[in-house]
């Protein structure tokens, strides 16, 4: 498996200067498997212009471009490229679109595609040349996804409904779990507070616990684990908890706990200079024993091997 970064910001897009080392489009990634180089892409943020420009290059000349997208989620974005993914113009074409979806009513097409609506956008989804299909995917032990390529999906906490992808094909995993934040108990664990409840308390930590030890085997022994990082952890305890993103420091722990190999810290908040985010790989790129995960935060571009 080889694995390529074309966008690895969270929350929009934020070209400049500032952060021309490391990317400012939003979240895709590209997967290649096997001798034959199957195409799978994680996400369909601003990234994926860039992946669908280079696809045409290198990948249209030798036949028809077939690939399958999975959707993290549905926030825009991490959904905005699409409309800009060239090859769903181009006759021949053939996308499984797959990805949660969080309102019983509202299929996956709907969500994905009603960005392409004429208030929005100038092509209506009718009018592309390619085929398109849509799978809605829940939490699932495996999916085979046929040539000895394999996903489990596991439920993230964001607040619409998100999925973490586990791939697995030739005894490699790769994992993508973002975006997300530590489970927390939602229940008031203040004994002084007039609607505290102590059994109500004490559930809450046990399911919180339960929740974060299952994340912690879906990676676990990852070859390549990108992880959701998007502030310290000074910044999230000041008032980021409850917007479904992790701190650098809990990754890093997270990743040590499951004996990941290698992890990409992912997801980089849109102020985050390129000077701060070096800042950043000096003090937590460090591996402090031969045991902990190679560390590195991803940068457009970036391939990795596994």
């Amino acid at each position: 498996m080889r694995v390529r970064f074309w966008g690895v910001r969270g929350s929009i897009p934020c070209p400049g200067e500032k952060t021309r080392h490391y990317g400012g489009n939003s979240a895709c990634i590209e997967l290649r498997v096997g001798d034959a180089e199957r195409l799978i892409i994680i996400d369909a943020g601003s990234g994926i212009r860039e992946l669908g420009n280079h696809l045409l290059r290198h990948d249209l000349p030798k036949g028809p471009i077939v690939t399958e997208i999975f959707l993290s989620h549905t926030h825009w974005d991490h959904i905005m490229g699409f409309p800009y993914f060239t090859p769903i113009y181009i006759p021949g074409s053939r996308l499984t679109v797959y990805g949660p979806v969080t309102f019983e009513d509202d299929p996956l097409e709907e969500v994905v595609g009603g960005q392409m609506r004429y208030r929005y956008f100038p092509v209506n989804m009718g009018e592309l040349r390619s085929e398109i299909r849509y799978q809605r995917l829940r939490e699932t032990p495996e999916l085979d996804l046929g040539d000895g390529l394999t996903v489990t999906t596991k439920l993230l906490n964001h607040p619409v409904t998100t999925l973490g992808y586990r791939f697995h094909y030739g005894g490699k995993v790769f994992c993508a779990c973002y975006d997300t934040e530590p489970f927390r108990n939602l229940f008031i664990t203040d004994p002084n507070h007039p609607d505290y409840d102590e059994a109500m308390a004490l559930e809450g930590e046990e399911v919180a616990a339960e929740q974060n030890a299952v994340l912690d085997d879906f990676f676990a022994g990852a070859d390549l684990l990108v992880h959701d990082a998007q502030y310290t952890e000074a910044e999230y305890r000041l008032n980021r908890i409850g917007w479904g993103h992790s701190s650098i420091e809990y990754a890093v722990a997270a990743a040590k706990r499951a004996g990941v190999k290698r992890l990409a810290l992912f997801h980089h908040d849109p102020d985050r200079s390129d000077e701060q985010l070096d800042q950043l790989t000096a003090h937590y790129g460090r591996q402090e024993t031969e045991a902990d995960p190679d560390i590195f935060f991803a940068k457009e571009g970036m391939i990795v091997e596994l």
